[in-house]
């Protein structure tokens, strides 16, 4: 009896193409999950520091408070919300904003935790201003 010839490109041809296919596909998946959670990581960490100069913007701008205490509460606030690493890290400046008279700005520069460290470093400045309480 004859045998029939095998067509080309039958499943012998490829062996081993799941492996390599997993392989890839892994590989996109884990880039786009590192990538998803460098942002939200990104996010969170913007968010605390936005809420934390507000929080030091309002707390300067009570009438019997002053800049310096206002910073200081706006980074015990971020403290209590990031790594004691990342808040050790903080820049935190509270003065008059210079566009308006009454006002008060507390600014935090701070550092972005990095998941991959193939990415370039890079931080966050943020504003908090809240008008100034008159002196009775």
């Amino acid at each position: 009896m004859a045998r029939a010839a095998r067509p080309t490109g039958s499943a012998g041809d490829e062996a081993g193409a799941a492996v390599v296919e997993f392989v890839g596909v892994l590989f996109l998946l884990l880039t786009l999950f590192l990538v998803v959670l460098q942002v939200g990581l990104t996010l969170h960490v913007r968010n605390v520091l936005i809420a934390s100069a507000a929080e030091g913007a309002r707390y300067a701008a009570n009438a019997d408070r002053t800049d310096a205490e206002g910073a200081e509460r706006a980074r015990e606030a971020a403290a209590s919300a990031l790594s004691g690493q990342l808040a050790a890290r903080l820049r935190v400046a509270a003065e008059p904003d210079p566009t308006g008279p009454g006002v008060v700005q507390v600014t935090i520069t701070a550092p972005v935790p990095l998941v991959v460290p193939l990415v370039s470093p890079f931080s966050l400045t943020v504003h908090g201003h809240a008008l100034e309480e008159a002196s009775p």
